[in-house]
């Protein structure tokens, strides 16, 4: 169990800090109609992700006795966390983005993330099959993973509205870039051991 939720929480805490459409979405929210409606853009997760959950798990399990493809999606999703901690590593800061016009936070957070690859590609080729090792060990293994993963992606991103609301200089400050540097190393972390189970699966 606790393996999956360390997994959970460090995958979330990097989703949640690394740029992206919906960081900007946060950014722009809170800067224009403050923190509260930051918060709401943030949440919006919450709705658009469960469907993309289940159809990975769906897809995924469609999939089981097909070592290679498996495999294959294993070491994709490997390349899809070197390229996360690539953009992680060498990220120098964020200007904050134009504000937005209007409210109606927890809508616009919930289609700029359902119409964002990202989440599609990271429960296919990454969350699916932790989600799919952790139900052979037993559902509280796979609650720990997404509890985990939406605890810090939702939290990470209400910190950065409370954050963006005092301060505009926080993205751009070496508290931020810091935790990005090691965020980026975790990742990369993360890649390798993807690669290997992809390697064990595709030589079955």
């Amino acid at each position: 169990m606790l393996v999956f939720a360390v997994a959970g929480l460090s995958l979330g805490l990097s989703a949640g800090i690394s740029p992206g459409p919906l960081f900007a979405m946060v950014i722009s929210q809170t800067l224009r109609h403050g923190v509260t409606e930051g918060v709401k853009t943030a949440i919006s997760p919450l709705i658009t992700d469960i469907p993309i959950i289940f159809l990975s798990i769906l897809l995924l399990t469609g999939m089981e006795g097909h070592q290679s493809l498996l495999g294959l999606l294993s070491v994709c999703g490997g390349l899809l966390l070197l390229y996360m901690a690539y953009g992680s590593l060498k990220v120098g800061g964020v200007e904050t983005p134009p504000a937005a016009t209007e409210p109606g936070s927890l809508t616009k957070g919930a289609l700029v993330n359902a119409l964002s690859p990202h989440p599609y590609l990271f429960w296919i080729m990454v969350g699916g099959p932790i989600i799919q090792n952790a139900r052979s060990q037993g559902w509280i293994d796979v609650f720990s993973f997404v509890a985990g993963f939406y605890v810090t992606l939702i939290g990470s991103k209400i910190c950065l509205a409370m954050l963006v609301s005092r301060s505009r200089g926080f993205l751009r400050g070496q508290a931020y870039l810091g935790l990005m540097k090691v965020m980026g190393v975790v990742l990369f972390a993360f890649a390798l051991l993807l690669f290997n189970e992809g390697a064990n699966l595709l030589m079955k």
